[in-house]
């Protein structure tokens, strides 16, 4: 399975110009699966009142960009909800069929608990026959949550991780990958966001050995997830038949 990443310098709080910026990234570019930062449409905005979807604007796009391109999408968006707001990742196949992950762990350090309500579920999406569980920036920082626990494949993070903090999520991002014996693709957005926030390009797909297997191209990124190869790795070292018995319900 191909999957490619955009490394996108998100257009503070605007939406049709990311997706315009996005759509012309990847009008020539085939996969199965296209994956987008954290809170795409705006940029990881904690003015919710003002930019979060109440029409479904963002998964709309989505729907229409897996269906031109014959493939799945996948990234965050700020969402309003029954009066809640959510941090919301949107896995949308081309069929049309929507799996979402509402982030459980919020940013307090930006006061993204005030604003946005957290999940309180782990996802994972079956997909061309990989189970994909599907993660949003600080819930890296949180290894029991994600805990393999033979019940995925891959995981997914997307984010808005800044500069100064960059060597802990690539570190993290490779240490998910060993600890886990899973595929880990992680894709962070660059530029500089409407809070004078730096990001830069880091972002990162670590196989189960924690060998990084991603290919750069300008602003995206791509790696090949291989299910034989990642069994025959398990099964060479079977390191996830120990594991401690600790795991998110």
């Amino acid at each position: 399975m191909i999957v490619k990443g955009i490394n996108l310098d998100i257009k503070w709080k605007s939406k049709s110009e990311n997706f315009k910026i996005i759509e012309d990234a990847f009008s020539s570019e085939e996969s199965d699966l296209f994956v987008l930062p954290e809170m795409f449409s705006t940029g990881f905005c904690m003015d919710a009142e003002e930019i979060a979807d109440r029409t479904e604007e963002s998964l709309s796009w989505m729907k229409s960009f897996a269906k031109q391109k014959g493939a799945a999408v996948c990234g965050s968006a700020s969402v309003e909800e029954k009066g809640r707001f959510y941090n919301r990742m949107y896995f949308v196949e081309p069929s049309g069929n929507v799996v979402f992950y509402n982030k459980k762990h919020l940013f307090s350090y930006s006061g993204e608990h005030k604003i946005y309500t957290a999940g309180n579920e782990r996802v994972i999406v079956n997909y061309k026959g990989f189970r994909i569980l599907l993660q949003v920036c600080f819930d890296l920082r949180f290894p029991v949550f994600s805990r393999n626990n033979n019940d995925y494949d891959a995981v997914l993070f997307v984010a808005n991780w800044t500069e100064s903090r960059v060597v802990a999520w690539e570190s993290l991002l490779k240490a998910r990958a060993i600890e886990n014996q899973a595929y880990v693709f992680g894709l962070n957005r660059i530029g500089k966001d409407g809070n004078n926030l730096n990001y830069i390009e880091s972002s990162h797909c670590f196989f189960a050995d924690g060998a990084e297997i991603s290919i750069k191209n300008n602003n995206l990124v791509e790696a090949e997830f291989n299910l034989e190869k990642l069994e025959n790795y398990r099964n060479q070292f079977p390191f996830l038949d120990d594991r401690d018995e600790f795991y998110f319900k």
